[in-house]
């Protein structure tokens, strides 16, 4: 670390300590060229989420999308807000949890999207699915109410 007094390159850490909520580490550092302190924070290097569209397209990932889009096929649905927000939540935290840098829109996240929804509301899962899976005619809605278990 460099020391903004001096420029000096070498220097030592007297404290560290936890920071920003735990987001960060707070580090006291003391010059040894010149002897004065100073303060540095540590971050987690956030990479960024790339969500490849199925027609090859990259882009970063965009939670408020992801919100939009599930807050579409609740609409009129007796589902709080606060639920959308938590099934967001619970796809967010699965993809980072995957490790990757990249995740395919329909194979990844239109999946973990329909999961969520069968599990929150029967009405906004049929919606979805009738968008995410290109439904052509009145058969298509049949056969996934049918899955559901639901009469058709």
């Amino acid at each position: 670390m460099r020391c903004p007094y001096c420029e000096g390159i070498e220097d030592k850490v007297v404290d560290s300590r936890s920071s920003k909520e735990g987001t960060a580490i707070r580090r006291r550092r003391e010059c040894l060229t010149c002897g004065r302190r100073f303060t540095t924070y540590e971050y987690i290097e956030d990479t960024p989420l790339t969500v490849i569209k199925s027609d090859g397209r990259r882009e970063s990932f965009d939670k408020n999308k992801l919100f939009v889009k599930i807050q579409l096929a609740c609409n009129k649905r007796p589902i709080a807000t606060t639920q959308i927000e938590e099934v967001v939540d619970r796809i967010e935290a699965h993809l980072i949890g995957l490790g990757e840098r990249e995740v395919e829109a329909n194979a990844q996240i239109g999946e973990l999207v329909m999961k969520e929804l069968k599990n929150l509301d029967d009405v906004a899962y049929v919606r979805f699915a009738s968008v995410y899976r290109q439904f052509k005619d009145l058969s298509d809605f049949e056969k996934e109410l049918r899955q559901l278990g639901l009469p058709g």
